[in-house]
């Protein structure tokens, strides 16, 4: 079958590439050069740059022996696949979300102080040392 159409129905891309439907969906979610439409009714859609892409796929796979990770890296090198890895967080922002989140919990320590010294002066007792114990970051057991 030669790439003489514009879209191609998966049958048929799994004909030209020489492997089974159900691999060509496994690519599609590794690598996000790989992204065919839908149809009306559903069907996948790839596109003669999906097909040939999935192409390149195989042959570092099967005929290079790359694993997926090293596919990833040798199509971003050859601009074929997006830069970076999708849904991994850079460092500054993993550092960024973390001082948000010691930010939050302070917040919330001094907030559960002062519940617990309201809740102090309305009863004394056991309840009350329990909200202190709490609002100092200690955590106690199950009941």
């Amino acid at each position: 079958m030669s790439l003489e159409k514009l879209y191609f129905r998966i049958g048929e891309v799994a004909s030209i590439v020489g492997v089974e439907p159900h691999v060509l969906r496994y690519w599609e979610s590794e690598f996000r050069s790989i992204r065919p439409l839908k149809s009306a009714k559903g069907q996948r859609i790839y596109s003669r740059r999906d097909v040939e892409t999935l192409q390149k796929v195989k042959e570092l796979l099967y005929a290079h022996r790359f694993t997926i990770a090293g596919a990833k890296r040798k199509l971003r090198e050859g601009g074929v696949e997006p830069a970076g890895p999708e849904g991994v967080a850079q460092e500054a922002d993993v550092q960024l979300v973390r001082d948000q989140l010691l930010e939050v919990r302070e917040e919330c320590r001094v907030f559960l102080g002062e519940l617990a010294e309201l809740h102090g002066s309305s009863s004394n007792g056991a309840s009350s040392d329990r909200a202190a114990s709490d609002a100092s970051g200690q955590t106690r057991g199950k009941p």
